[in-house]
């Protein structure tokens, strides 16, 4: 079956990838069948949450959630590869507020970890067009597309490598967005897709909080992953993939 028209393969001229999402779960939902493959490929791959998803739970405490979800995030992550998984302090789940603060931590991350590539999720308004896609992710995913400059221009944030000794990097080449209504390339999957199945099953906490007690994480995730990668492989070129939109920089 031939590919989309527009739809090229991810680029794998790279090494290290940061994953720079606003909730745990985030990268479960489709990215993490792709981070499989990568990982078990040899390349490093890690994570940067910018909240504990807090609010995620409508039966939980933020405090208690928060606990809880980031425990389920770390579970998840090592699942597929990554056992790198950082979270930032000081933004909020539900009202992570756009400005410099956030551009700084994230361009801070990026210096340290250097990385080639950068994932993040779908920043656009809505999800293909017809369900609303929620603040965190807009802020996020647009503030990681602008700290993928910022960390490379020694003139924006001085103070990181003044006081923190983090210097400028300018070796991101691209910025891999997740769950765009808009993709431009995929990755091909398979032996990742269990992987990726068993990553979104680890957050059962959040499932159940879906779902109510009686779902099954393991089943829910099945479901929605099949489906999620199977979607993609039909817009590709007829096997399970993963799509994202890609900023070359």
């Amino acid at each position: 079956m031939p590919a989309e028209p527009g739809l090229s393969p991810m680029p794998k001229e790279w090494q290290r990838a940061l994953a720079v999402v606003a909730h745990p779960d985030d990268l479960e939902y489709g990215a993490a069948a792709a981070i499989a493959e990568w990982t078990a490929a040899g390349r490093e791959v890690s994570y940067l949450l910018v909240t504990r998803g807090e609010a995620g739970i409508d039966g939980l405490a933020p405090g208690e959630c928060g606990h809880i979800r980031e425990a389920e995030q770390r579970a998840g992550a090592a699942l597929v590869g990554v056992h790198t998984v950082e979270f930032l302090e000081h933004h909020h789940d539900g009202v992570i507020e756009a400005g410099t603060a956030l551009r700084r931590d994230l361009s801070a991350a990026i210096r340290r970890h250097r990385p080639e590539l950068l994932i993040t999720l779908n920043h656009h308004d809505t999800w293909g067009g017809v369900e609303w896609n929620t603040p965190d992710h807009r802020v996020v995913g647009r503030a990681v597309l602008d700290a993928a400059g910022d960390a490379g221009n020694r003139w924006i944030f001085p103070e990181l490598a003044d006081a923190r000794g983090l210097a400028p990097w300018n070796g991101v080449r691209w910025v891999a967005v997740a769950g765009s209504p808009h993709p431009t390339h995929a990755a091909e999957v398979g032996p990742g897709i269990d992987r990726a199945v068993a990553s979104l099953a680890a957050h059962a906490t959040y499932i159940r909080g879906l779902g109510g007690p009686e779902q099954d994480p393991h089943s829910y995730a099945r479901t929605f992953i099949e489906q999620t990668l199977r979607t993609g492989g039909e817009r590709y070129r007829g096997r399970p993939a993963t799509l994202f939109q890609v900023f070359p920089r």
